[in-house]
């Protein structure tokens, strides 16, 4: 079966830089893919498309050297065994707050009789090599999402389900639900981010988070994070082209405000 880049780096001790799609188009999924990052998430819950854009943007993906993943809208087990038989080598779930969720998120992806995945690979078999059915539960990756104040209080718990890969955590909603906003300074949600990461790091399970620039991408790469995510496609797109415009017009450089989010999750 095809490797999967980001089981191989982090195996090895190496950083996972991800990237983050929110738009609906191959063109960009495929140049993304060949950036230099070492996987690619399709967002289908915040981002602006359906199951179809995601199938053609993991097409595109597999031209790269990237590897897939998607972010699903919610746990719903047919649409994720749907989304991994198209292709995706790891789902990423939302509002995972209990271990019974992470242990349904688990047997979603796995086939019989580790888990309850219907057989049907279709284009997975295509992406992945004719060993596919055969290797894809050591492959393939369950990533809960951590982003509530009861997920933190459980965390123990969660990562105990057999079956967890990763655990990626969600700052602005944890925020939301601990300091009841998503700007700056959120100490509550800090310290949480950092009980978490505490305890998937005793385990030897790896935490991954979204980030809100390369800049705090690093400096979480450096709390021990061992996956990142510098932001997504549209947040690039929209500070590139405020920068152009801004030295086009020769305008000063205005600092950036951190009252709130930027296009996080």
């Amino acid at each position: 079966m095809r490797p999967n880049q980001i089981r191989t780096r982090l195996e090895a001790g190496q950083l996972v830089i991800n990237a983050w799609l929110s738009i609906a188009s191959t063109y960009a999924a495929e140049g993304v893919g060949h950036s230099g990052v070492h996987s690619v998430t399709v967002d289908l819950q915040h981002g602006m498309l359906d199951f179809a854009d995601a199938l053609q943007m993991m097409q595109a993906i597999s031209a790269t050297p990237a590897t897939p993943l998607v972010r699903v809208p919610a746990l719903d087990a047919a649409r994720i065994m749907h989304l991994l038989d198209a292709g995706a080598y790891g789902i990423i779930c939302p509002m995972i707050s209990t271990p019974q969720q992470a242990a349904d998120l688990v047997a979603a992806c796995r086939y019989p009789p580790t888990g309850k995945r219907s057989f049907g690979p279709s284009r997975g078999l295509l992406y992945g090599g004719a060993d596919y059915v055969a290797e894809a539960d050591r492959t393939i990756m369950v990533i809960p999402m951590i982003e509530t104040a009861e997920a933190v209080d459980r965390i123990d718990e969660i990562l105990d389900v057999e079956g967890v890969d990763m655990i990626y955590l969600g700052p602005n909603d944890l925020a939301f639900d601990l300091d009841g906003h998503v700007g700056h300074p959120r100490p509550r949600s800090e310290a949480a981010l950092a009980r978490v990461l505490q305890a998937a790091q005793v385990r030897n399970t790896p935490a991954g988070i979204f980030c809100a620039s390369a800049e705090e991408a690093r400096a979480r790469a450096d709390q021990g994070f061992r996956l990142v995510t510098p932001a997504n496609d549209f947040a690039h797109l929209t500070r590139s082209m405020k920068e152009a415009v801004r030295v086009t017009l020769a305008e000063p450089d205005a600092a950036v405000p951190r009252s709130a989010a930027r296009h996080g999750y």
